[in-house]
């Protein structure tokens, strides 16, 4: 556990340094978000604030596995691999919404090859490794069930999704990041149970290097991740319950993405079947801000949705 509490103070404090640095550039190269018309017209006052942050705790997240994993095993390198895999794909999606001045970046099929690439590499790794293979843990109960053929184009789907789901939630000053940073405790914790010192490191590794990031993202935000650093964060995420056999805990741990998911499906749904929406706006979070609440409210009561499932998830586990 030391070495855990180790990578989490030493990659906070890497960003907390670069902070000052890497803000200042991404102002210097003009790097400011371009915020989406049919956004909340509240947002209109954030274009222009520096995105590509999620670089901040990129960075720090591969310092400090390097520089404190003694040995690099194989899963470590696939969970990072994974993350950088994905923040990449951002890193090109936000590089092109600044170049073309709109909210537009890859074409979704374009991002969607490169998400199902690093998905695959990901899915392929876990079926061929003997420790995980097709298995997959049931939650409550302390049951496996074997997918078979079925493993990596489900885990594909898995991977994909959660990325997704994770870039929807990054609508907010500090809400990716403060749900992220509870569900990557909540794996910490589990890894550690579970003597996977290895991935409780990147765990540790990627709360502290989000904690950091907090000091620079919270309200009002100074900069933004980006779809660098959602995704990143997805792929990061995902990699490790598959790693963990533990597909199935993302819905539990991860409610806030499902319902931010699910609300953009019901809302897209409802209107073109029936021209009404079932949410003033989507996702879910814009609705609330619709409502009144205040970006800081939202993103408090998220975060504690996101605790009390994590807990909930604990259960769902058999050390």
């Amino acid at each position: 556990m030391e070495l855990t509490i180790f990578a989490t103070i030493l990659s906070f404090i890497i960003v907390l340094l670069i902070g000052p640095i890497v803000i200042p550039l991404l102002k210097i190269f003009k790097f400011g978000q371009n915020i989406r018309e049919e956004g909340p017209k509240s947002h209109l006052k954030k274009a222009g604030t520096p995105t590509m942050g999620g670089l901040m705790f990129i960075i720090s997240l591969i310092i400090s596995v390097l520089a404190l994993s003694s040995k690099m095993s194989s899963a470590l390198w696939i969970a990072l691999i994974t993350t950088v895999g994905y923040g990449f794909i951002g890193l090109l999606d936000d590089s092109l919404k600044i170049i073309r001045k709109q909210n537009l970046g890859l074409r979704a099929y374009q991002k969607l090859i490169g998400q199902i690439t690093f998905a695959l590499i990901l899915s392929i790794y876990a079926y061929n490794n003997p420790d995980i293979g097709s298995m997959v843990h049931i939650p409550y109960t302390t049951k496996f069930i074997d997918l078979g053929s079925f493993y990596i184009p489900f885990m594909v789907f898995v991977v994909v999704g959660t990325t997704n789901a994770v870039n929807l939630t990054d609508g907010l000053d500090g809400l990716a990041a403060s749900v992220t940073l509870i569900i990557c405790v909540f794996f910490a914790i589990v890894t550690y149970g579970l003597k996977r010192q290895d991935l409780s490191l990147f765990c540790g590794a990627l709360a502290g290097g989000l904690l950091g990031f907090l000091k620079y993202n919270a309200y009002p935000a100074q900069v933004f991740m980006g779809d660098t650093g959602s995704l990143a964060l997805g792929g990061a995420i995902s990699a490790l319950a598959i790693l963990l056999k533990m597909p199935f805990i993302i819905v539990i741990v991860g409610v806030i993405y499902v319902v931010e998911t699910l609300s953009v499906i019901i809302q897209v749904i409802s209107f073109k079947l029936t021209k009404k929406r079932v949410f003033k706006m989507a996702p879910l979070h814009h609705h609330y801000e619709q409502l009144g609440w205040h970006e800081t409210k939202i993103v408090a009561w998220f975060s504690i949705f996101t605790a009390i499932f994590c807990l909930i998830g604990f259960l769902a586990i058999s050390f």
